[in-house]
């Protein structure tokens, strides 16, 4: 695996190394030993899946609060995606900021998010499925958001005009720091 690291302090890009023949292709995705090696959080609760059926499907931003705080390593294994990490740590160098990656089933990628970080993505075509591996078992009362258009983090959705929201993710609040 390549471990590549992003503009965000904690948050990589994960590509699996390819062992190719003629049945075609074999890869790890996942190995906590390397995780750890990368100081990346090797453990490993849940494992979660979504379906999205219309390009511009938007879920986000998402994270667990404190103690029930989760590190996610999210892929697409169909479809397309554009992945968005969002620094919410308040003590970190890149507090506020956001990265996003293309994921797809081509390219193997995989987007690491730590713990502290919001967690979103758009579909970029219809028919999507997303793979989570997340450290922590999802806790109801901590589950937390902040809202995907907030002008506090300026996100660059891709498909800007082509949004599909649920209720709760359309009424999550804008920003507010922890005084």
């Amino acid at each position: 695996m390549k471990f590549i690291p992003t503009k965000l302090a904690g948050v990589w890009i994960v590509e699996p190394e390819r062992r190719e023949d003629e049945r075609g292709w074999f890869a790890r995705t996942w190995c906590a030993e390397e995780f750890a090696k990368h100081g990346l959080n090797p453990g490993l609760s849940q494992c979660s899946a979504s379906f999205n059926r219309l390009r511009g499907t938007l879920r986000g931003m998402h994270y667990q609060s404190a103690p029930h705080e989760e590190a996610k390593l999210v892929r697409c294994v169909r479809g397309a995606m554009f992945d968005v990490a969002l620094d919410l740590r308040p003590a970190s160098p890149t507090f506020r900021q956001w990265v996003g990656v293309e994921l797809t089933p081509d390219n193997g990628r995989a987007l690491y998010v730590p713990e502290g970080c919001a967690h979103g993505f758009q579909t970029l075509v219809g028919d999507t499925e997303v793979l989570y591996l997340i450290s922590a078992p999802w806790h109801a009362g901590s589950t937390q958001g902040v809202r995907w258009n907030d002008p506090a983090f300026g996100i660059e959705w891709p498909l800007p005009a082509e949004v599909t929201l649920n209720d709760r993710d359309r009424e999550l609040p804008d920003f507010r720091p922890h005084p």
